[in-house]
C-alpha cells in the first residue's frame, strides 16, 4: 500500500533480527567500554532505521501495474462516501469498482497491508449542529475485489476532523479536530487500533488554546493536521488558528505518557499565516509545509524533533491579487520535487524543485487543476500521475507527469466526481 507520507507501519522481520543479532555480539564478547558504547550507537541507529523504514515502506508493486484508488469524499447529491476505482498505472485510466457509504468522508489513510482503510466523518460540518461530534469509521477492504466493509465508527472527540495519521508501530490512530465547540478551539485525539481493525475510544484528547490575527478563521485554535516524524519519536500538530507548529514526543510504552510536549513545545510560524498541512522528504532531513492563510510553502530542516524553517516561498504570481487559500502538499517519490495546491482565485497546482544540497526549493512551474478549490491531489506509486480532486466543480483531474522536469502535462483525463477531496493508493497483490 502506498499512500504518499501517510503510510503505516508493520512489522520488518529483519531489523528486529539485526538488532537482537548486536545485543548478542555485545553480551557474547568483552569489549572496551568505547567499542561497546559504538555498538550500542550502531543497535540505536538500527532501531531507527526500522522504525522508519516501516513508517515509508510501501507493498511491492503489482506486476500489472494496476493499484486500487480510494477517493474521498464531501457527501451530497453526487456522492455517497468513498469510492473505489481501478488505476492503470501504465496508461492513466481509472475505472470505478465500488462504492461505500458513509458521511464526509473528507480524509482517508490506509494500514500499510492494505486490509482496513479509516475515514473521517467530518462533521457537523457548515449546516450542522455545533454539539455534534465528528466521527471516525474503520472499514475492511479487499484489494483484490476492491471493495469495502464497514466495521465501526467511534466519535472523534471533536468538532470536524479532517486528517487522520498512523503511528509508524500501526498501534494508534490520530486525528485532527478542527474545532471543538465545548471547548471553543482546536484538539487531536488518539485512538487504539485493535487486531481486526476496528477502532477503540480515544484514549486521548489534546485541546489547544491560543488564537491568530485574522478574524473569522484565527477566533481560536484549530488544529489541522497530524504528522509523524520519520522515525517515529515525535508527532507534530499543525494549527492553522494558533500559528503554531505543536511537537509532542511519542512514548507508547507509557515511560512519559502516550504523548507529551517536548522542552520546545512549538514552532512558532508568522502570524496570520494559519499552518495547515506538513510533510517530510524522502530522506527525512527536511520538511514542507502550506500556509493557508498567507499561500506559502516553508522549508524546515529536521533534527530529532526540531524543525527549523530555512525558507519561506510565497505560492502566488507576483502581482495575484485575488483570495488565496494554501491546501495540500506532497513530495515526488524520488524526493526531487514539491506539489502544492492553492484555492481561492487560483485554483492550481505549483511545482518546486528541491536543492539536493540543503532542501530549499525553487519554483519550475504550475499547471490549473482545472476546477474550483483543489483541496487534495495525490502522486501515484511510480510517480508517472497526479490526481487533483476540485471539491466545488464535481471533478477530477489525471495528469501524466514528467518524471524528469516534475511539470504535468497541460491534457489531463477527467474523472466526474462529487465533491472529490482526498485519495489513497493500495496495491492489490
Amino acid at each position: 500500500m502506498h499512500r504518499d507520507n501517510r503510510t503505516a507501519a508493520c512489522a520488518v522481520p529483519l531489523f528486529p533480527f539485526l538488532l537482537m543479532l548486536v545485543f548478542a555480539l555485545m553480551r557474547s564478547f568483552r569489549f572496551p567500554r568505547s567499542t561497546a558504547s559504538i555498538i550500542k550507537g550502531l543497535a540505536l541507529m538500527v532501531s531507527i532505521i526500522a522504525t522508519s523504514a516501516s513508517a515509508q515502506r510501501t507493498a511491492t508493486p503489482p506486476a500489472d501495474g494496476v493499484y486500487d484508488l480510494l477517493v474521498g469524499t464531501y457527501t451530497g447529491p453526487k456522492s455517497e462516501g468513498i469510492d473505489v476505482y481501478r488505476f492503470d498505472t501504465k496508461t492513466g485510466a481509472a475505472t470505478r469498482v465500488s462504492g461505500a457509504q458513509t458521511v464526509n468522508p473528507s480524509y482517508l489513510v490506509a494500514s500499510r497491508d492494505g486490509r482496513f482503510v479509516y475515514a473521517v466523518n467530518e462533521l457537523p460540518g457548515d449546516n450542522g449542529p455545533a454539539t455534534q461530534r465528528g466521527g471516525i469509521s474503520a472499514f475492511a477492504f479487499d484489494a483484490t475485489s476492491g471493495q469495502l466493509t464497514f466495521l465501526n465508527k467511534v466519535s472523534s472527540d471533536g468538532n470536524d476532523p479532517c486528517y487522520l495519521s498512523l503511528s509508524p508501530d500501526g498501534r494508534y490512530l490520530t486525528t485532527a479536530n478542527y474545532s471543538v465547540a465545548a471547548d471553543p478551539g482546536g484538539s487531536f485525539a488518539v485512538f487504539p487500533l485493535e487486531a481486526d481493525g476496528k477502532l477503540g475510544t480515544a484514549v486521548l484528547s489534546v485541546h489547544h488554546e491560543g488564537g491568530g490575527p485574522v478574524k473569522g478563521r484565527q477566533d481560536n485554535a484549530h488544529v489541522h493536521s497530524t504528522v509523524f516524524s520519520p522515525d517515529g519519536q515525535y508527532l507534530f500538530a499543525q494549527d492553522l488558528g494558533a500559528d503554531k507548529l505543536f511537537v509532542y514526543r511519542y512514548t507508547p510504552d507509557g515511560s512519559r505518557g502516550l504523548f507529551g510536549p517536548t522542552e520546545r513545545r512549538y514552532v512558532e510560524m508568522e502570524a496570520g499565516s494559519g499552518p495547515r498541512h506538513l510533510v517530510f522528504a524522502p530522506d527525512g532531513k527536511h520538511a514542507y509545509l502550506t500556509s493557508e492563510l498567507a499561500a506559502t510553502v516553508t522549508v524546515f530542516r529536521y533534527s530529532d524533533g526540531n524543525l527549523t524553517p530555512i525558507q519561506t516561498l510565497p505560492m502566488t504570481k507576483p502581482g495575484f491579487n485575488g483570495q488565496v487559500a494554501a491546501a495540500a502538499i506532497h513530495v515526488s517519490p524520488d524526493g526531487r520535487f514539491v506539489y502544492a495546491s492553492n484555492r481561492g482565485d487560483a485554483n492550481e497546482i505549483v511545482v518546486y524543485a528541491v536543492d539536493p544540497a540543503n532542501g530549499h526549493l525553487h519554483e519550475v512551474g504550475r499547471q490549473s487543476s482545472l476546477g474550483q478549490a483543489p483541496r487534495e491531489f495525490s502522486i501515484d506509486p511510480t510517480g508517472h500521475w497526479l490526481i487533483v480532486g476540485n471539491q466545488n466543480s464535481d471533478t477530477a483531474y489525471v495528469f501524466r507527469r514528467d518524471v524528469q522536469s516534475g511539470l504535468l502535462d497541460a491534457n489531463p483525463t477527467r474523472l466526474d466526481i462529487g465533491a472529490p477531496v482526498d485519495f489513497v493508493w493500495v496495491s492489490p497483490s
